[in-house]
């Protein structure tokens, strides 16, 4: 049983050192000083003010790839709090644990299971490993048209011919904070002795909260990769890359690390690691009052205005669970696309996390405050005032989904088992072709239409006739294309030996 969950031991021994106010012999070269004028309240104070902890791997302060004293006992404390048997602070976001589990597991050629929409950086680390990938389409929830992860079924039928798979890499929850019960998943892979691979970075408050899903450690995932950062109270860059069961190479992973991160990482961001998990070890359900309160005042009075949030009213769907710290609005009389009440909301100091043509996204975070949410709210109906008081007395058709495609509309996304693409860090030899004449051929680029942004294309994957129709519906629906040369999707560019 680890101990100690009161303290927070590696910011403990930085501010130690800071207090020694020794004179400093080694990097980094600011010293822990500023060493140009500045007048008070300056840009340069600011500056100053976050340098006393800001040091190098010394006898008293730990080494990150040889943890032995504060760093390791604060990963111990980690894993306890997170219920992983081993936790590795990462630096470099979830990218960096990403890039690392994958390599970890997967030599070049070897194969894995992917779900296809998953974040660049797991493309990054296919790349980099050399590996096999068969990508799986994932489920798109009729109600919101985003997606989630894939079916049982295909991931059934995956595993059935493909039972040789070095890992299952799952994303989980979106970016909208929309998650699928990742548990008979993860039992699938398992049935074939199978490691499951979780990018969870926007999950770390995931199992602390009854308001919150289980994460996908409490679903017995073997790798996890959470942003501590995203939603805690972690610096900026700071994650945690969890472990679990016997199925993953630890060593190989753990060697991964090493090749990824830096060899001088940020003390700074470390020490807000420890104390974003000494927050959870001590306070638990309490760490999220605030946020949780900031989320209930902003939607108290949203039924007074047009504007809705999925995961509330009529917009649930079975079998998805809702974060309440991702609020998803849209404007349901579709007067506002999403970036035009992003922009709205920015004009009244209330700045999102990210927008689409339909929805924003609000996130909250341990940091959220009641007058946050406060603001947020009287924002919204500032917003429908103005709104109609513009109003032209022309009635919107009131829609969801302007910008999204349904399950119905996915017929690229059969359940059919697609076949392995080689990933490698080459660029292709490339030709470009007209669309309707590479049936047939190897891809040599991305091609992504926005929304919902799922790739329909990746470089290496054969080209086929359902593929070329789906990319024919996007066009005649005018959605954007991103990665391809041609925009238009006239013409696209193949591999040529």
């Amino acid at each position: 049983m680890v101990v100690g969950k009161d303290r927070a031991p590696l910011f403990e021994t930085l501010v130690a050192h800071a207090r020694l106010q020794a004179h400093a012999f080694h990097v980094p070269g600011h010293k822990q000083r500023v060493t140009w004028e500045g007048e008070e309240g300056s840009a340069t104070s600011y500056y100053g003010s976050l340098l006393d902890l800001d040091v190098t791997e010394l006898s008293d302060t730990d080494d990150l790839h040889h943890p032995e004293g504060p760093l390791m006992e604060a990963q111990l404390l980690a894993a306890d709090c997170f219920g992983a048997e081993e936790t590795r602070f990462l630096i470099g976001g979830s990218t960096v644990g990403n890039l690392a589990m994958i390599m970890g597991v997967c030599s070049p050629g070897e194969l894995v299971i992917v779900q296809r929409n998953v974040h660049k950086s797991i493309i990054h680390g296919l790349m980099l490993a050399g590996a096999r990938a068969v990508l799986l389409p994932p489920d798109v929830d009729v109600v919101s048209g985003l997606a989630t992860v894939p079916g049982d079924q295909l991931l059934e039928a995956t595993l059935e011919r493909y039972s040789d798979a070095k890992a299952v890499i799952l994303s989980s929850p979106n970016y909208y904070g929309m998650s699928k019960d990742l548990k008979p998943l993860i039992a699938l892979a398992h049935k074939y002795d199978i490691p499951v691979l979780v990018d969870e970075a926007h999950g770390p408050h995931f199992g602390f909260h009854p308001s919150f899903p289980q994460s996908a450690l409490q679903l017995e995932a073997d790798l996890v990769v959470q942003s501590t950062h995203k939603m805690l109270s972690a610096m900026t860059m700071g994650a945690m890359l969890h472990m679990q069961g016997n199925r993953v190479p630890r060593p190989l992973v753990r060697q991964a690390l090493t090749m990824v991160q830096s060899s001088s990482p940020s003390f700074p961001i470390m020490a807000s690691l420890d104390l974003a998990r000494k927050q959870l070890h001590t306070q638990k359900e309490l760490a999220f009052y605030s946020g949780l309160e900031a989320v209930s005042h902003t939607i108290k009075d949203l039924h007074l205005t047009s504007f809705r949030a999925l995961g509330y009213g009529e917009y649930i769907s079975e079998g998805i669970s809702y974060d309440p710290f991702k609020l998803v609005l849209f404007d349901e009389s579709a007067k506002l696309s999403g970036f035009e009440l992003r922009d709205e909301l920015l004009q009244r100091k209330c700045v999102a996390e990210m927008a689409d043509a339909q929805y924003v996204v609000m996130a909250f975070g341990t940091g959220s405050t009641r007058a946050d949410g406060e603001c947020l709210r009287a924002a919204l109906l500032d917003i429908e005032t103005r709104l109609r008081s513009n109003y032209d007395g022309i009635d919107p058709i009131p829609q969801v989904m302007t910008s999204h495609t349904s399950s119905s509309d996915q017929s690229f996304y059969a359940i059919s088992v697609p076949e392995p693409v080689l990933f490698r860090r080459e660029a292709y030899s490339s030709q470009a072709v007209p669309l309707d004449k590479s049936i047939g051929l190897k891809a040599a680029e991305w091609v992504i239409p926005y929304p919902p942004g799922i790739p329909v294309l990746y470089p290496g994957e054969t080209i086929t006739l359902e593929i070329v129709e789906q990319l024919q519906q996007w066009q005649h629906k005018g959605a954007q294309i991103q990665g391809a040369q041609d925009p238009e999707l006239q013409f696209i560019q193949i591999q040529v030996k």
